[in-house]
Parts: C-alpha cells; structure tokens; sequence
C-alpha cells in the first residue's frame, strides 16, 4: 500500500505518520513492519527513526498481522469512576494484573473489560488488550483510563505521546529526598543483570519523573509525583535510583533491604511497616485527560487504599517529623520527632484535603543547586578569610602592647618571627 505524505505531517518520524494513516494498527504493529523491511520510501527500506517530507511516497508491502485471541471474558468486578460512549475511568485495585503476560493468562484486567463491555472496546492494541491504553503495576492500584472505540483510543494515545493526559501518583519512600522538589532524569531500559526487572542503564529509553515532598516521617517520606514519561516500573527504578526505595517494594529493595537505612531506635517501627505493606505503598489517586470527543478537559481522583492510609496513619502516631530545612552551611537540620500531626485521622477516612490541594499542584522547574564540591570550597575560602581576620586582629593587638612598653613600631618582630641573621655580623 502506498502512502503521500502532505505538508501537516511533514517532519514526522515514519512510524508516528503510518499510525496516523493506516487503519487499525499500533505504533508496535509499524515498529515491527520497519524492523522486517517492510516499510520503504524511493525503494528503500528505512529505520524507525526515518523522517518523512512532504511529496514522499511511503510504500508498505504488507499489513501486520493480528494475533489470535485466546482471552476469554471473566467476571471480574470492576471499580468504575466514570463512564461514556467514549471512555472508561476506572480505579484498580491491587493485586490484578492489567493484561495477560510473563505466564499469567487468567484472572486478568482486560478480561474483566471484555466481560462488562464485550464488543465495545478498542482493538488498537490488539485482542489481548482490549480497551488498554496505559497500564499499571500488578501491585500498583489506581485510575486508569479505557478506550471503548479506536479513535477515543488513537486521541488518548496521543494526549500521553504530547503529555496532555496527566497521571499523579502518591508514593512512600524510604528516608528523605535531598531535594524537596525536582526532577529524575535518568534512562530507564531492561536491567542486563536480571532481565525481570528495570534499571536506570545508559542509552536506555529518555525517562523523567518530577516529584514534590509532602508529608514527612522519621524514617519515610510521602511524595507526589507525575510522570513525563511511562516507562515500566518508571516510578519503582526511579526511587531505587536515587537511594530512596518505595517502601515494601519487593522487586527493587524495598523491604528487608532497606532495614540498614533506619536507625536502630527506629527499626521495630519500619519492620511494623513493611507487616502492613503488601507490597509498595505506589498509588494512581489522580488523572486529567482531554475527553475524546468533547473536547473537556477532565479529572478524576480517588481516596487513599486502605493498606496505604493505614501505614500513613501508624507513622503519623510513632514517628511524625517536620519538612526539614536545608541550609548551604549544615545542610538539612534534623527532624523535630516532638512534632505531632493534628489528631482524629483515621483510616477509614483518608486524607481528602490533601487530594484536594492536587488540583492547585504546580511542578516548578528544578532548581540549580551548587554541587558539595563548590559548597565546600566555598565553605574553606570563608574559613581562610575568617582566620586571616583573626590573624590581623591578634597583630594590631600586639603593636599596640608593644608601643605602651616602648618598642618603636619599626622595631616590632611578631611573635613566632626570626628575623634574617647576616652571616657577616656573627
């Protein structure tokens, strides 16, 4: 099949512009047509990374070909937030894989979706994942959105390629961030250690995480976090990257592993912790999305799990602290442990007021700090100043003692200084 390219997609890598043209395929069905040749312009094959220009002729030898489903409708109960003609907003619980994968067959998400919507989903994805146009963690609960039609499918896709579907996550993690606001920028591929898990590895795939510190324990921290990018386990590596695990997350150290991070008085409290975590304490509470067909700009959001408040509340009782304060000089002071949170939070009542301040949430930029190098040079030169100071002081002092005994000032040597001896005078 033969494709002209015209000026509105001029500049367009070849897979994003085949996408947009052809009927009823993904990005990945494209990716596989480039890899195996089957994409070509002037009668020559192209790579992924090929950029069309207007007049081009994009020639694709054959359709990709549709796996056979093997999915079979379960009656799976779903927690719907939220549905049209168009979407699905729904929050999943933990524990329920999104698609069948990795061994899993049964018992799935997108089962659950064929069973409740039958025909009436999107099929751009394949018949695997009917519906699927994101997906979260086995053990990672929260909103998701669904397509129930390929075009709804197609607009949701892009709204995630241009990052104008926004997803907001809450997550525990061990310790303190330095910053308390920021970005991780770091790659994102498939660990060559161990392929079953994800690494921050150079050349991998661009991955950006920006995270704001909002409530603050002796040992953990709560963080809110967007994501740029949605790279597998993106949050999970991210937070392992930087040295502050998701609490009870089992893939990435947070559980036993972190124990050697929590000071000693405060290691029965985190063991308690890691009892009432099942697995990482990482929720989707929020998304905004541009509804397909309307044009609306829409949001969604969901109290804290149970599990999740649980732990929060149990570390608001045993050990509460304050933002701490940085300081270029000593850098953070501790934490006050005397500060109590205000009482009557319970567990059953999550902390809506604090899901309430994401809608007015703003991700600043990330700050330039200066580097513990420079701060440290800083740091001697104002050291050397202040004993250069001191030195001066210590001199003017005693000229002045030694004029009150009668030393002409020319005459003065300063204590610990031996004059120059001429070898003729001895």
């Amino acid at each position: 099949m033969n494709y002209l390219v015209n000026e509105q997609h001029s500049g367009e890598r070849i897979d994003k512009f085949l996408v947009g043209v052809m009927e009823n395929v993904s990005r990945t069905d494209v990716q596989k047509l480039i890899a195996a040749g089957e994409v070509k312009v002037g009668g020559a094959a192209v790579s992924k990374n090929f950029r069309v220009e207007s007049g081009m002729v994009v020639v694709v030898d054959r359709l990709p070909e549709k796996e056979a489903s093997s999915l079979e409708p379960e009656n799976i109960p779903l927690d719907i937030v939220y549905e049209d003609d168009d979407i699905v907003v729904l929050n999943k619980p933990r524990n329920l894989v999104v698609h069948p994968g990795n061994g899993v067959q049964n018992g799935t998400l997108a089962a659950g979706l064929l069973y409740h919507f039958k025909e009436n989903l999107s099929a751009v994805n394949g018949p695997l994942r009917p519906g699927i146009v994101h997906r979260l963690d086995k053990d990672t609960p929260g909103l998701m959105v669904v397509a129930k039609n390929d075009a709804a499918h197609r607009h949701l896709a892009h709204q995630l390629e241009t990052r104008t579907l926004h997803r907001t996550y809450n997550a525990l993690v061990w310790g303190c961030p330095r910053d308390l606001e920021g970005c991780i920028d770091a790659p994102i591929a498939r660990n060559p250690k161990n392929r079953l898990k994800m690494a921050v590895v150079k050349g991998g795939k661009e991955s950006r995480t920006h995270y704001v510190a909002k409530k603050f324990f002796a040992i953990a921290t709560l963080l809110e976090l967007q994501l740029e990018s949605g790279r597998t386990h993106q949050i999970r590596v991210h937070s392992r990257y930087t040295g502050h695990p998701v609490v009870g997350d089992p893939l990435y150290d947070g559980r036993e592993e972190s124990l050697n991070r929590v000071p000693p008085l405060m290691k029965e409290i985190a063991t308690k912790v890691l009892e009432m975590a099942p697995a990482q304490l990482l929720q989707a509470v929020k998304i905004e999305l541009i509804h397909p067909t309307t044009g609306k700009k829409m949001k969604f959001k969901v109290p804290m799990e149970e599990p999740f408040a649980k732990v929060l509340k149990f570390l608001k009782k045993e050990c509460p602290a304050d933002a701490p304060v940085f300081d270029e000089e000593e850098g953070f002071h501790d934490f006050d442990a005397d500060i109590r949170f205000d009482e009557g939070y319970d567990a059953d009542e999550p902390d809506n007021e604090m899901l309430d301040q994401f809608d007015e949430c703003v991700f600043p930029e990330l700050k330039e700090r200066k580097t513990r190098a420079q701060r440290h040079a800083e740091k001697a030169a104002t050291a050397a100043q202040r004993r250069e100071k001191a030195a001066e002081r210590k001199r003017i002092k005693q000229m002045k003692a030694a004029r009150k005994r009668g030393i002409a000032a020319e005459d003065f040597v300063e204590p610990g200084y031996e004059p120059t001896i001429d070898p003729d005078l001895l």
